[in-house]
């Protein structure tokens, strides 16, 4: 018998395991509530400037994957792009990372890449021997000035939260660079798809067996009419917020269009706490094969995720690994059903880790759960 599968969301998560399935020759259905595909990496040309427009904010591909940059480009061409970001502060503009660029123009030097170290280790406070919070980790390793100029403001706005309340491990994603390199990522493959995010998921679920339907929530007790559902909503909200919401951060856009180049730049952060929005980011620089007279750009701002709101950041802090905990354990009770995904999972994934996981979860089914066997409810366990 043709076994047929629900898969919930049609992100990257839930796109490539359709398509891995359908191709199997397995009957899917996929099913989202938003209106359109692709999630939060969804993509459309702008009716009024026909500029490329990352629709929930810039998404970069980038990867040191190979077999995940293989795969992806089955999809869609993927055009040369490095994420330059620049940042604001105090009036003066740098480059971010911090590298020797960023070193020498804050403090007015020409340091050498051995100069720029000695200085940098003369910065950082050597009382904190393990730091714990991601304040103390910036003091430790850049000291106060550049902690204060890049961190401390956007950090606040970006999470709501006090540096001092976050743990040390979000900074330990930010490098220091002691040479001019300032591409934002090391990644050995980067790019973005020159026909967007949203062409490449409507190529992985154009099959005969896939079936899509948009517009329509998913109610756990659909579930029964399905012999496998690959799940990539919030977890919590699967158990009807039993244990409490976990929290999130979300994101609200402020679109404007002006004539001609309005920042020179894709992305720009805004560190200054007194500057309401985190970052501007000008959409025409994602596509710069292209060319658009005029601009549009999105002024970003982060606040807490309401019930009603689109969640974007998983804030993972003591309280909420204590409710993901009674979550996990709920989740493992389940039966044929697979939590997958930023939302199924509560942590933070880029897009490449999101594709891995989900072609990962596909050759876990093919192994275990299709022959009847019991079918991991995680990939990776959330609270590893």
């Amino acid at each position: 018998m043709l076994k047929n599968i629900g898969v919930v969301g049609a992100g990257f998560s839930g796109a490539v395991i359709a398509h891995e399935l359908a191709k199997a020759g397995y009957k899917v259905t996929v099913l989202d509530s938003r209106s359109h595909l692709a999630g939060n990496c969804h993509s459309q040309r702008d009716s009024a400037s026909n500029i490329m427009t990352h629709v929930y904010g810039p998404h970069i591909f980038h990867t040191s994957n190979e077999r995940v940059w293989n795969y992806i480009q089955q999809f869609d061409e993927f055009m040369p792009f490095i994420n330059r970001v620049k940042a604001i502060y105090n009036g003066r503009i740098y480059s971010l990372p911090i590298n020797l660029m960023t070193i020498n123009s804050f403090f007015g030097k020409t340091f050498s890449p051995k100069q720029a170290v000695d200085f940098m280790e003369m910065l950082g406070d050597k009382s904190i021997d393990e730091p714990q919070s991601f304040e103390q980790q910036a003091l430790r390793f850049i000291g106060k000035d550049l902690y204060e100029a890049f961190f401390k403001g956007y950090t606040l706005k970006q999470w709501g939260i006090h540096p001092a309340e976050l743990p040390a491990s979000i900074l330990k994603r930010l490098p220091v660079r002691f040479n001019y390199d300032d591409n934002y990522y090391t990644s050995t493959y980067q790019g973005i798809p020159k026909h967007g995010y949203t062409h490449i998921v409507e190529k992985m679920l154009d099959h005969p067996n896939i079936t899509v339907h948009l517009n329509t929530k998913f109610e756990r007790n659909m579930a029964k009419e399905y012999h496998h559902v690959f799940y990539s909503g919030s977890i919590d909200a699967w158990f009807g917020f039993s244990e409490g919401r976990l929290c999130y951060r979300t994101l609200d856009f402020l679109k404007e269009y002006h004539s001609g180049d309005y920042q020179g730049n894709a992305v720009i952060n805004y560190c200054d706490q007194d500057v309401p929005w985190t970052r501007i980011s000008e959409h025409k620089h994602f596509a710069p094969w292209e060319s658009h007279p005029d601009t549009l750009i999105y002024k970003e701002f982060s606040r807490v995720c309401g019930e009603t709101d689109i969640p974007y950041y998983p804030v993972r802090l003591v309280n909420d690994k204590a409710k993901l905990t009674h979550y996990v354990e709920l989740a493992k009770a389940e039966k044929n059903i697979t939590f997958v995904g930023r939302l199924g999972t509560y942590r933070y994934l880029d897009m490449h880790v999101t594709i891995a996981e989900a072609l990962d979860a596909v050759a876990r089914y093919f192994e275990v759960g299709a022959s009847g066997a019991i079918m991991p409810n995680f990939v990776v366990d959330p609270l590893s």
